[in-house]
């Protein structure tokens, strides 16, 4: 079983599969600090000082709280809905940038018309029957 197990990790689209992990994982707290510290503050500024990660809204507790950090430490039941809208920023700038990176990935890999196989030649039989045809054709 080991052995099995040896042969199945060792196999090049498990570490493929490894190495994506580890640099999405990273790639992930570069998309949330661009989110967080980069696109968001400017759209709440657009929106007169907003600050997305703010909204929320109290299902029980305090609902005279002003933020999310005061609405945990009184362990209020909220939903936070703010959060989510940076989330969904989130995978949506990861869906972008993924979508583009395969699109290269693809320009780079797609075979090229030079690299196509030429055609294989006519075989001999199928030669002669052709000359025979037209030959035959030539009579009528």
């Amino acid at each position: 079983m080991f052995e099995e197990f040896k042969k199945f990790a060792m196999r090049g689209n498990v570490i493929d599969l490894a190495v994506g992990v580890i640099i999405g994982a990273s790639f992930t707290g570069i998309v949330n600090s661009l989110v967080n510290d980069v696109l968001m503050p400017p759209i709440g500024l657009a929106l007169g000082g907003v600050d997305f990660s703010n909204f929320f809204f109290v299902l029980k507790g305090d609902r005279g709280v002003d933020t999310l950090a005061a609405a945990k430490a009184a362990k209020d039941v909220t939903i936070n809905y703010g959060l989510f809208v940076n989330a969904v920023i989130n995978f949506l700038i990861v869906a972008f940038v993924l979508f583009m990176l395969l699109r290269q990935l693809n320009k780079l890999v797609a075979p090229k018309p030079s690299d196509a196989p030429a055609a294989p030649a006519t075989p001999e039989d199928v030669l002669l029957l052709r000359e025979i045809r037209d030959s035959l054709k030539g009579r009528g």
